[in-house]
């Protein structure tokens, strides 16, 4: 397992958008980490990696935001956040499952650890640790 450390936010925006480029269509990637660990951030900038120009903030509550791409074939990224759901049902019951695997569409799923028996067995995790301010981000 690889590891980053980033000292601060715009690092882990900036590492982000540097991962969005060893991502294949289809991926499904889950981040794991406590409040204020750097996931959002993270994926702000994996999404600009991907392209996407809008602003993007963490759907706690709506669930799911879906973000149109184009490039490269991907019309979707797909921004999850499980942080309120109570279980699996919850991300059923909004069409979730639909994305994964889609070779149109790059999924990411904040607190993906309270969903990960319904997630793709070839999901990647990125697990985001406090240390010291900054942030250890195992990959």
């Amino acid at each position: 397992m690889k590891q980053k450390i980033t000292n601060n936010e715009n690092e882990t925006y900036i590492f982000g958008e540097e991962y969005a480029k060893s991502l294949a269509k289809g991926s499904v990637i889950g981040l794991i980490g406590n409040l204020g660990a750097g996931k959002t951030k993270f994926a702000q900038g994996l999404a600009k990696g991907l392209g996407i120009k809008r602003i993007v903030n963490s759907p706690t509550f709506v669930i799911m935001k879906v973000y149109p791409i184009k490039k490269e074939k991907l019309k979707n990224f797909v921004h999850i956040d499980t942080y309120r759901i109570k279980n699996e049902q919850d991300i059923a019951s909004i069409g979730a499952e639909e994305y994964f695997n889609r070779e149109d569409s790059i999924v990411l799923i904040e607190w993906a650890d309270k969903i990960k028996k319904m997630l793709p067995k070839k999901s990647r995790f990125l697990k985001f640790t406090i240390i010291n301010n900054k942030r250890k981000i195992e990959y």
